[in-house]
């Protein structure tokens, strides 16, 4: 089982970017396909972005296409999720997910993910 503990939260103003960054515990950090998710105050969470095991493949909102890069270092354990030209409706916990299922790399389905983090506050101010 995978521990993942995210960071990089914080207050950004409108246009300004933020780096995020998951840390996995499991030392065999190439088998877990990645997402990016986030949930507002009164809102459903909703799928951010994925990548796959080696990082070859990614996928994105609509909502965040062109401003948001998910990157992954197997080699650290880690995955990031650059964030450019923040909105304020990008406010929310930002949370990372680990998924095993080999059908469900870059699903945009949370309940696919089998591993979540504690999540990291975003708050982006006009």
């Amino acid at each position: 089982q995978v521990q993942l503990v995210e960071s990089g939260g914080g207050l950004v103003q409108a246009g300004g970017s933020l780096r995020l960054s998951c840390a996995a515990s499991e030392g065999d950090f190439s088998r877990y396909a990645m997402g990016w998710f986030r949930q507002a105050p009164g809102k459903e969470r909703e799928f951010v972005a994925a990548i796959s095991w080696s990082g070859g493949m990614t996928k994105y909102a609509d909502s965040v296409k062109g401003r948001f890069t998910i990157e992954r270092d197997n080699g650290k354990n880690m995955v990031y999720l650059e964030m450019n030209n923040l909105k304020r409706e990008d406010t929310a916990a930002y949370y990372c997910a680990a998924t095993t299922r080999l059908y469900a790399a870059l699903t945009p389905k949370d309940y696919e993910y089998d591993f979540w983090g504690q999540g990291t506050q975003v708050t982006v101010s006009s």
